[in-house]
């Protein structure tokens, strides 16, 4: 879909993808930017989700990780 960008710099967003996005009127929405020329629009999520996505991109891989090895070692260290 193409749309005019208005002299306020302002977009329709047309209404196929409000309905698919479930954004109306006071709606929040995200812009990202990729390889200087995609834009991509989506609902703004609630900002725990937000925080996390960021913090999760910029950390690092805890690789393999045993979750029931790291529970065991959890009870073992509340029950000394």
């Amino acid at each position: 879909m193409r749309r005019r960008v208005g002299p306020k710099g302002q977009v329709v967003i047309p209404k196929v993808i409000r309905d698919a996005l479930k954004i109306g009127p006071g709606s929040e929405v995200t812009f990202a930017l990729f390889d200087g020329e995609k834009a991509v629009l989506r609902a703004s999520r609630t900002d725990v989700v937000d925080t996390f996505e960021q913090i999760a991109k910029g950390g690092k891989s805890i690789g393999q990780f045993p979750p029931h090895a790291a529970y065991e070692r959890e009870l073992r260290k509340r029950r000394a």
